[in-house]
């Protein structure tokens, strides 16, 4: 009897350890198909980098970007145009994981589970993706970067449309280079998107985080005046001024982007109240951009002395922002506190969307700042584009915004732009960033303009 029991139960376990492993292989089946079938020894999928049977890729007016001839992979016909959606669309060599080629592979080959790439014709949901971006706003934007490094962002803060997306360098994907030891430098960090995948120093364009968190802080910051000569001492060190502002208003020092300033305001806030309002706008955390996470952008305070808090509220430090993130941040000021997250694809065949589980973008975000808070800061952005930049750094449009010239050790400062359009005709939140590329307003002014300039066009011929 004893034998008959100890053989049963190991009868129950063996069966039990079977019925187990059948359900997991069953879920991973579920679950990772698709990354099975993208393996590069899979022949089903050869050729093309594996995109031989890929349907198309449209930009939002319905321009093709990428479509499948004779087996063969294309792109968009002209030159620029392709090396400005590289890092959106993708290559051949799947090589940029957040490209769309990359991501949604499977939907563009039209693989199911059950069916494998044998699925008929009559039964596919279609294997085309339509994006939100617009070839023309890239192309513009691209021509204008030239030969310098960064990232442009632009986005629809109403409706959380991503029209603009560029990373520089590039290379053109209808004909990519071929990477050796003798090139690599000259290709270094080609792969990665850095609108979406890159951290910067982000100097004086963090200045907002710091006029927020006085805003919501400091009950009479705006009576406040401060006093710069150039530079302020702080626990025996300086902290340094561009110049020489004299007496100067809570106002003014955001116009003038006055370090001693907001040195100055940094302490007053404090370190607590600094990481906590930097944490609301996304520091220290990611946003999914149709299920692409953004890079974590860094501020941390937690342990620092006067001087270095003062310096992070300068944007200096260790702070380190995404561009994607920047121009998050200004539509979350331009919509009263509280972001449209951008999203990239139109239409997606993840199950997360089937099931209307999606967070990849078009929706509303955690609120970053009071409303009051949002209306003020964007007004003393306004008077620093009426004051210091004027309307036609930003082809004409009514525009809210601050640039940063941010030290990075050797080399030139990174150069930054970003903000807000304020208009109901182009609700339009920006970021631009150019690597070493010295005086943030001189050097991403032609950048911006030229990039609006081009949404003005695209988005009148939408009114029309």
């Amino acid at each position: 009897m004893k034998r008959t029991w100890t053989r049963s139960i190991l009868v129950y376990i063996v069966a039990l350890a079977f019925f187990a492993g059948l359900a997991t292989f069953c879920a991973r089946l579920v679950l990772n198909n698709e990354a099975w079938v993208q393996q590069p020894y899979n022949g089903h999928t050869a050729g093309s980098g594996g995109l031989a049977m890929a349907g198309k890729i449209y930009d939002r007016n319905g321009t093709v970007l990428a479509y499948t001839e004779d087996g063969e992979r294309k792109y968009h016909d002209d030159y620029l145009t392709r090396c400005s959606l590289l890092h959106v669309v993708g290559d051949n060599s799947l090589n940029i994981s957040t490209a769309i080629q990359s991501l949604y592979r499977t939907q563009l080959t039209g693989f199911n589970y059950i069916w494998g790439l044998g699925m008929p014709e009559s039964l596919k949901q279609g294997n085309d993706i339509n994006l939100t971006i617009d070839a023309d706003i890239n192309r513009a934007a691209q021509e204008a970067m030239g030969d310098q490094e960064g990232a442009v962002v632009v986005y629809n803060y109403k409706t959380g449309e991503l029209l603009c997306s560029v990373s520089n360098k590039t290379y053109d994907p209808a004909d990519p280079p071929e990477i050796t030891e003798e090139n690599e430098e000259e290709y270094d960090g080609v792969y990665l998107d850095h609108a979406i995948s890159s951290e910067y120093t982000p100097g004086s364009v963090f200045k907002l985080v710091t006029t927020a968190a006085a805003l919501e802080y400091i009950d009479d910051i705006k009576e406040q005046t401060f006093h710069c000569s150039g530079s302020v001492e702080i626990l025996g060190n300086d902290v340094n001024c561009h110049s020489v502002h004299g007496d100067i208003s809570f106002e003014e020092a955001l116009s003038q982007s006055c370090n001693v300033a907001f040195a100055e305001i940094t302490l007053q806030v404090g370190a607590e109240h600094m990481q906590e309002v930097a944490e609301k706008m996304g520091f220290n955390s990611n946003f999914l951009i149709s299920d692409v996470p953004t890079a974590v952008s860094h501020y941390d305070v937690t342990e620092a002395d006067d001087n270095q808090l003062a310096w992070s509220g300068i944007g200096q430090y260790t702070d380190l922002a995404n561009p994607m993130q920047m121009a998050i941040i200004c539509g979350a000021i331009a919509n009263g506190g509280q972001p449209v997250i951008p999203y990239l694809v139109e239409e997606s065949s993840s199950i997360f969307d089937q099931l209307g589980l999606s967070s990849g973008g078009g929706e509303l975000g955690d609120r970053m700042m009071p409303e009051e808070v949002a209306k003020e800061l964007g007004s003393m952005m306004r008077y620093t584009v009426e004051t210091h930049y004027g309307d036609s750094t930003f082809a004409g449009l009514p525009a809210c915004a601050k640039s940063g010239t941010a030290e990075v050790g050797e080399g030139e400062p990174n150069a930054w732009i970003v903000g807000y359009i304020d208009s109901e005709e182009y609700p339009l939140a920006f970021a631009v960033v150019v690597e070493h590329g010295g005086w943030g307003l001189s050097t991403t002014s032609p950048i911006i303009d030229a990039t609006l300039e081009a949404a003005i066009l695209s988005l009148d011929a939408d009114a029309q």
